[in-house]
């Protein structure tokens, strides 16, 4: 007799009932609490040219903040005490800041909207899916163009450009224009000083 369809599927790999139930403390459960009323409320629906008082309020819950540099009241940020951002970037409309791991963003660099960040994942070898926080750090002079994916573990050198839409799982090197899924190296960035 042939085996059935159930007898022929593999044995399941991860088991979701092993994983970490409470992986943070409770002190941090707490803060991420305050912070997303913060965010949902005093944040969201501040004026779009309140960056002082965005920074104000990142600051107040631990992000290193290099004024002046600015969010709108959509960017959406996980954990503030995770968020370093240098001077002159701006973090757009629409970005989520999924800042399991820290997230650096350098002097004069460009977050366009929606792109997002994350940095976090799951060791997907294990079966229980431990969590990984993995760093991000975007550096000086890089535009990150709208809807592009940042994943974790990943550094941009200075001065390149992520295209629209682009999917980054590894480095990206310094003055380099990047662009698809997967990402691809499609040409030096040229600068051209007026």
């Amino acid at each position: 007799m042939p085996p059935t369809e159930h007898e022929t599927q593999a044995a399941v790999f991860q088991k979701l009932n092993t994983t970490t139930k409470w992986p943070y403390s409770a002190r941090e459960y707490f803060t991420r609490f305050a912070w997303e009323w913060v965010q949902r409320t005093l944040i969201r629906f501040s004026m779009r040219k309140a960056h002082r008082w965005r920074r104000f309020l990142l600051a107040l819950f631990g992000a290193q903040i290099n004024a002046p540099c600015g969010t709108k009241p959509t960017t959406r940020v996980l954990h503030p005490w995770l968020l370093t951002l240098g001077k002159h970037c701006t973090v757009s409309e629409g970005v989520t800041v999924y800042n399991l791991g820290h997230v650096t963003i350098g002097d004069h660099t460009v977050i366009s909207q929606d792109v997002y960040i994350c940095a976090g994942t799951h060791d997907y070898t294990q079966p229980d899916l431990p969590l990984q926080r993995q760093p991000i750090t975007i550096g000086n002079g890089v535009w990150v163009c709208a809807g592009a994916f940042i994943g974790p573990g990943v550094t941009i050198g200075d001065n390149s450009v992520i295209g629209a839409r682009a999917v980054v799982m590894k480095d990206v090197p310094p003055g380099v224009v990047v662009a698809g899924n997967p990402m691809k190296t499609i040409k030096n960035r040229e600068m051209n000083n007026r």
